[in-house]
């Protein structure tokens, strides 16, 4: 069952809360960080991405996470940051293009994370979780929110959104896309209580994002208990929950640089060798975010979307075993049968020739890169089932890397857990 925790939350003060919240640390580069600092001073980027500011230094030198440190003491001392005087929860709600999200902001305990009541279904890179660990440890705070998913088990979720009812939000924000971000803030004891109630009806929780934050949190809990310095809310990191059913899943494109020894041709009469039903699809509507099947069937069938010298293909063929929840994924045959098998591409995670792009991005940005010879072929990928996330990771199974990008999107800064 699953254990929610309050917590007292830093968060801007409010005249600043249109100002310090930003995009997550790991979806930008230091360069496009320091582009936004230099935009806006008070962004936190500042604090979740110090190497910004720091380019003449290492990304891993000590000095970079003391910077840290210090901007976001700075942010406390003159009370752009505040904390909360009592522990409470929080309701987080975004609306994006029309649709509402909304999720409840608390901690979780890094025990339920090792005992995996807390399950995932990607792995870290032991680099990214050393850099984060850093972070969390010097900083004395999670800056970041994990995503979590819930199966709802009837009431969870209209509970939830009852919460919010006719009161304004604590903070609220609208980023440059036009996402609106609200924070309501919950401190009634017998509704806290109650929230607790619910959760421990709850079997397990899924993390959709923030792998990576999770792990580093569980490392930075083991690292003080070793060393003496471990505190209660070093047991614990933040996370917002979302009822699975209530969150949008996009695909991950991919991006090839060349297609190795072949011509269009060439891999065109390779896949139909391999089984494969190749298609050019006709009109497409860049504007949207994937393309709709031409194939149908009463049987599973793998579907993906090609787009090369300006034209779109769909790619398809039915799936073998439907059973093997992994293997039967569209990006686990992309990868073994065409983009290693055929183009050599062997480490999805490092090789140079491939790149990602995330599902919210439109069909017209993969053809403008195409179209300006940065690429040669852009796959475009039909999501993947929640359920499906959610049932590889029930069965302790491992995802291929960049399989699902899942929305909202949260924002770093609007609350924060201190563990020191």
């Amino acid at each position: 069952m699953v254990q929610v925790y309050r917590f007292a939350a830093v968060r801007p003060e409010r005249q600043y809360f249109e100002k310090i919240p930003s995009v997550p640390y790991d979806v930008v580069t230091a360069a496009e960080a320091r582009e936004c600092i230099e935009k806006n001073p008070q962004s936190f980027l500042r604090v979740s991405r110090p190497d910004a500011e720091l380019p003449d230094l290492p990304p891993n030198d000590d000095r970079v996470y003391q910077r840290a440190r210090e901007v976001f003491l700075g942010m406390l001392e003159d009370g752009r940051l505040q904390q909360d005087p009592e522990p409470g929860m929080y309701v987080y709600r975004a609306v994006q293009d029309g649709e509402e999200f909304v999720g409840l902001v608390c901690c979780v305990g890094t025990e339920d994370y090792e005992n995996r009541t807390i399950r995932r279904h990607e792995l870290t890179r032991y680099d990214k979780e050393e850099d984060r660990t850093r972070h969390i440890d010097v900083v004395g705070a999670n800056t970041g929110l994990v995503f979590l998913l819930y199966r709802d088990p009837g009431e969870v979720f209209s509970y939830v959104h009852s919460l919010m009812g006719t009161a304004e939000p604590d903070g609220s924000t609208t980023t440059g896309s036009g996402v609106l971000h609200e924070v309501y803030r919950v401190t009634d004891e017998g509704t806290l209580s109650r929230l607790e109630e619910l959760f421990a009806t709850v079997p397990a929780v899924y993390i959709a994002d923030g792998h990576h934050r999770a792990k580093s949190a569980v490392n930075v809990a083991e690292r003080r208990r070793n060393e003496g310095r471990f505190t209660e809310e070093t047991g614990k990191f933040m996370v917002v929950l979302f009822a699975h059913d209530r969150v949008r899943i996009h695909g991950y494109s991919r991006l090839v640089t060349d297609l190795g020894n072949y011509t269009l041709p060439g891999l065109i009469d390779a896949l139909l060798t391999a089984g494969w039903d190749v298609r050019p699809y006709g009109k497409v509507d860049a504007s949207g975010y994937q393309i709709p099947p031409l194939a149908a069937g009463d049987a599973p069938i793998h579907v993906m979307h090609f787009y090369l010298q300006g034209t779109w293909y769909e790619v398809s063929r039915p799936v073998a075993d439907p059973t093997d929840l992994i293997g039967s994924l569209d990006v686990s045959v992309l990868q073994k049968e065409v983009l290693e098998g055929m183009l050599g591409i062997t480490d999805p995670r490092g090789d140079p020739r491939l790149h990602y792009m995330g599902g919210a991005k439109p069909l017209s940005a993969l053809e403008k890169l195409v179209d300006a010879g940065e690429y040669a072929l852009a796959i475009a990928m039909q999501p993947v089932r929640v359920e499906t996330v959610l049932s590889i990771a029930d069965a302790d199974g491992v995802m291929p890397p960049k399989s699902t990008w899942f929305e909202p999107k949260l924002l770093s800064g609007l609350v924060i857990h201190t563990i020191d």
